[in-house]
């Protein structure tokens, strides 16, 4: 489980002014209100729960994409096809956030006619944080589930070029008294984003998260950049063969069941070259059409209760913990007290505020 501590050189800033900068800057780019409002607060949960890497960050590569003519900020997702528990929709080239959200809300509707239901984006862009559309099912009283491929950054076991997106996987569940079960992980050992989270930080990086452009460990995220990350799990003698094997999977589901681009076609992260064109993958499951809701939640609070209270290894640094916890406290308390962004981070958002003329909100 991550642990989220505040940057040393951390700038603090009120999480709803940050939210409605967010909205006037996407606005600026294009957007109308609606879709605008769905990226900036895809952006701020992220931000919020501690994934700096899918959150405000990203502002500079939406404006590059929407300044070069390459993404359509005011694109609807329009439903192509499908049937009642299966559909398609095109996202026009528009936001991912905002697709993802109507497609995601089109499956919840589905699913509580069909009790589940599935619902696959073609044409798409980047489209943030997957939990938060998991989390949204979640929130619905159901099981939701976002899956969405990438531009190829991850080399398959074996080889030492990127042929395969990060492809994350979210799963997300009602969980009582816990609030929300959530998995949010890419299918690769670290998300390219906090690679770059670690240039900006000076970090290094430990053998296992990637491997240079001559297929030798990468410690140093310089080297990382230029060449591949990999499969969860690392090198093929610690399994990253099942990492690679979980990209493959989500690929099946996104860019290939969808119709999108798939594997090595993706274009570049945040390239101007063309259109992304990616492929996602949203379900929902109601486990209220096959018992009592109520008694599902209680089934998974008793997991809970057995899996935190499990006697521990010794040293360990605190009682286990469930997926989503860490990232669930970090929201709590930064909507609380405030978001905190590296320096780098908070002088890419002034730079973006002074292009458009909308004042960053004051540092707390």
């Amino acid at each position: 489980m991550p642990v989220y501590e505040d940057p040393i050189d951390g700038v603090r800033l009120d999480a709803g002014a940050l939210l409605r900068w967010t909205t006037s800057v996407v606005q600026r780019l294009g957007a109308p209100g609606d879709i605008a409002a769905d990226v900036a607060e895809l952006l701020i949960a992220s931000d919020l729960r501690g994934i700096a890497s899918h959150g405000t960050a990203r502002l500079p590569q939406y404006a590059k994409l929407a300044e070069a003519g390459v993404m359509d900020p005011a694109g609807r997702p329009v439903l192509e096809r499908g049937k009642p528990a299966l559909s398609l929709f095109d996202a026009q080239n528009g936001f991912g956030h905002h697709a993802g959200r109507v497609a995601i809300d089109h499956a919840i509707e589905r699913a509580g006619e069909a009790g589940t239901a599935i619902a696959v984006v073609r044409n798409s862009n980047h489209y943030g944080i997957a939990g938060w559309y998991a989390m949204r099912a979640a929130s619905a009283g159901m099981i939701g589930m976002s899956l969405t491929n990438t531009s190829p950054l991850v080399a398959p076991t074996r080889a030492r070029v990127s042929m395969l997106g990060t492809n994350p996987i979210a799963v997300a569940a009602p969980a009582g008294k816990y609030g929300m079960l959530v998995l949010d992980m890419a299918t690769s050992t670290i998300p390219r984003g906090r690679i770059e989270v670690a240039a900006r930080r000076g970090e290094p990086l430990p053998i296992g998260w990637a491997i240079g452009s001559d297929g030798s460990p990468a410690t140093t995220p310089e080297l990382a950049l230029s060449g591949s990350l990999q499969p969860l799990g690392g090198e093929e003698s610690t399994a990253g063969y099942k990492g690679y094997g979980l990209s493959l999977i989500v690929e099946l589901f996104t860019g290939i069941l969808a119709g999108a681009a798939f594997g090595p076609n993706i274009i570049g992260l945040f390239s101007t070259a063309g259109k992304s064109d990616l492929g996602q993958f949203y379900m929902a499951i109601d486990p209220g059409a096959i018992g009592d809701t109520n008694a599902f939640v209680s089934r998974l609070e008793q997991l809970i209760d057995q899996l935190i209270d499990a006697p521990l290894i010794p040293d360990a640094p605190g009682p286990v913990l469930y997926p989503g916890q860490p990232e669930a406290e970090r929201a709590q308390k930064q909507q609380r007290d405030g978001i905190v962004i590296d320096r780098e981070h908070y002088d890419s958002l002034l730079s973006i505020a002074e292009r458009f003329a909308i004042a960053l909100p004051d540092a707390l």
